[in-house]
């Protein structure tokens, strides 16, 4: 198991992408949003250097509880003679979002049809065996960036069963696979949460950074 790794954040969001003044959130980690976490932990800042790399992601226990939180956003207009300069206060209101909380995941890296010299696995197996070896900047977050990950490390049997996402056409949990920051086009697969102790090899999602022809909002059609 040593392409099994455990990560526990105690407190994490995954916004929609249609989400505005009430941020809601997905339920489970999408795989787009996992990829990009494990590139922050060796310190990669380039989304494309380790593309067709093969991520599963299970969970331990249920399905992380959904809270809502009250917040204050700000929202600033511009002009030519203020240059943005007003009262805070004046253009700040209540909104809510959703979080997920006590969040327990099992990751799964293959990186056998990776191109790149040294591939996700080897690099993240030196992340967590001498990390003195790499180079990284900030916080490691899971989501947003206020969303600090507990740690991570080899998955043990003794950390409980895994529930695996699963690629299901009829799945009822969408997630962004992957996502153009430049377009904001992206791909979506849909899921299902399997109740067997065993691994399934549907669990796997590949990288690949195809995005579909037009943006898809919340992960509901693929």
């Amino acid at each position: 198991m040593n392409n099994w790794f455990y990560l526990d954040c105690p407190c994490t969001s995954f916004p929609r992408s249609f989400a505005r003044d009430y941020k809601e959130t997905y339920q489970y980690p999408p795989p787009s949003t996992v990829y990009g976490f494990l590139l922050s932990l060796v310190g990669e800042e380039d989304m494309t250097a380790h593309l067709g790399v093969q991520l599963a992601i299970g969970l331990i226990g249920q399905a992380p509880p959904i809270s809502r939180i009250l917040r204050k956003q700000r929202h600033h207009k511009f002009s030519k003679q203020h240059l943005g300069n007003y009262p805070t206060s004046q253009f700040s209101k209540p909104n809510f979002q959703e979080i997920l909380t006590d969040l327990k995941l099992v990751l799964r890296v293959d990186s056998s049809q990776e191109l790149a010299t040294i591939g996700l696995l080897d690099r993240l197996s030196i992340a967590l065996t001498t990390p003195e070896k790499i180079r990284r900047f900030g916080g490691l977050s899971l989501g947003e960036s206020w969303a600090m990950v507990n740690g991570m490390r080899l998955y043990r049997e003794t950390d409980g069963p895994v529930r695996w996402l699963i690629k299901d056409a009829r799945g009822l949990i969408g997630l962004p696979v992957w996502i153009d920051r430049t377009t904001t086009r992206g791909t979506f697969q849909r899921f299902s949460l399997t109740e067997a102790a065993d691994f399934d090899d549907r669990a796997w999602v590949t990288i690949n950074g195809q995005p579909t022809a037009k943006p898809v909002k919340g992960g509901r059609k693929t």
